[in-house]
């Protein structure tokens, strides 16, 4: 029988090369937060006094004065957002997301309008606040901003995400100097980035983190910040918190994970995730239509992934076509593709248990391999991709 659980339930042992992707299950979990779940499982607890431990471990490695655990980093925004809303009135938290007052004005650029699974802005919706989008997709401007803030605005929030548009927005700074000036306090959606403390330095006055992703925690997430606006974020569990709640033992994982990281070797493992990146370009350098090209992280993660170009001509295989052979074959590969339309797919190489990095490239020369045998040139449409994108979920759970 085989010793991996998912073939045993039935499901497919995917290997993760897209990423800490939620769809997948985000990230392999470090040994210390398993422990420290496993340990505290069997166990009763006061949660709040949990949350206070957590607080100051959360404190010590992002800098700010205190910090609490959530269900997601999607949770945290709603959170945030809602205690920017009703401070810490506890008649005014029962009603989200109904707002008996006008200041419920959320700031959002509109490049950073993105979708992690759901759309970024209905995370704020959910907390009751009126989302106010400020300039154009690749275009925002002080007066843009400076005059979207009005008397009714509550917050401001920030996205940073490989999914925001990258050029001629407002950067951190800038946005988080615009909104003090006028007393807006600014929440950072930093869900998948590595550094704890950059955004909290650059004046935000709220970070939210996952700590499923890089950290290697359980699925939670990370609200640290300001002590008073922290407080009115964690104060929205007596209210639409509630259904975004953690147990014990991912208020504990978290609280593991994030001291692990602590101690953890990151040039140790950058140094083995570039030996599977120096892999891969040796199995793809030379074959006909493929260009392999090692690239560092849009948002200044430390880590590179592979962007692998794909000419469909020379190939005899389309990006999209190859990513979704990868994804049916055995084992199934699953590859970062949110950008296939334009010929390419990455590699990312931070979710490999030991040996998986050949299993990949054998997988990517047994495709290619299969392609340039073919007498035709396997394209299928692009729009029949995205016309059937959805028809699983909508069939589940058949």
């Amino acid at each position: 029988m085989s010793d991996d659980i998912r073939t045993t339930i039935g499901l497919r042992p995917v290997i993760n090369v897209s990423g800490t992707m939620t769809s997948l299950g985000a990230s392999i979990v470090v040994p210390e937060a398993i422990a420290a779940m496993s340990s505290i499982l069997p166990q009763f607890v006061e949660i709040n006094d949990l949350q206070r431990k957590a607080s100051a471990v959360i404190a010590r490695l992002t800098g700010g004065e205190a910090g609490f655990v959530t269900a997601s980093c999607s949770a945290g925004i709603s959170l945030a957002v809602a205690g920017a809303i009703t401070g810490n009135d506890l008649l005014a938290i029962e009603r989200l997301p109904e707002v008996t007052t006008t200041k419920n004005e959320v700031l959002l650029q509109m490049g950073h309008v993105v979708s992690y699974g759901a759309p970024v802005d209905q995370a704020i919706r959910l907390a009751g606040g009126k989302v106010v989008f400020v300039g154009q997709a690749t275009s925002a401007h002080r007066f843009h901003m400076e005059n979207a803030i009005t008397e009714n605005t509550a917050a401001a929030v920030y996205v940073v995400s490989h999914h925001v548009v990258d050029y001629g927005l407002l950067n951190l700074k800038e946005f988080v100097e615009i909104a003090h000036a006028r007393g807006v306090p600014v929440i950072v959606d930093a869900a998948s980035e590595y550094d704890l403390r950059i955004f909290l330095e650059q004046g935000a006055d709220i970070a939210i983190y996952s700590g499923h992703k890089f950290l290697g925690g359980p699925t939670s997430g990370i609200v640290a910040g300001k002590k008073e606006l922290v407080r009115n974020a964690f104060l929205q569990n007596m209210g639409i918190g509630r259904g975004m709640k953690v147990g014990k033992e991912s208020i504990f994982g978290a609280m593991a994970a994030l001291e692990a990281w602590e101690k953890r070797d990151h040039a140790g493992i950058r140094e083995r995730e570039t030996s599977y990146l120096n892999l891969w370009k040796q199995t793809l350098d030379g074959r006909p239509g493929v260009t392999a090209l090692i690239e560092p992280d849009p948002t200044d993660n430390p880590l590179d992934r592979m962007r692998v170009i794909i000419t469909a001509q020379d190939a005899h295989i389309t990006a999209w076509d190859l990513a979704d052979a990868l994804a049916r074959g055995t084992p199934p590969i699953v590859v970062r593709d949110h950008e296939v339309e334009h010929h390419y797919f990455y590699l990312d190489p931070c979710n490999l248990h030991p040996g998986q990095e050949k299993i990949v490239a054998s997988r990517l020369g047994e495709e290619l391999d299969k392609a340039r045998a073919s007498n035709e040139i396997i394209a299928t449409p692009l729009e029949n991709r995205s016309k059937h994108r959805f028809d699983g979920a909508l069939r589940w759970p058949d």
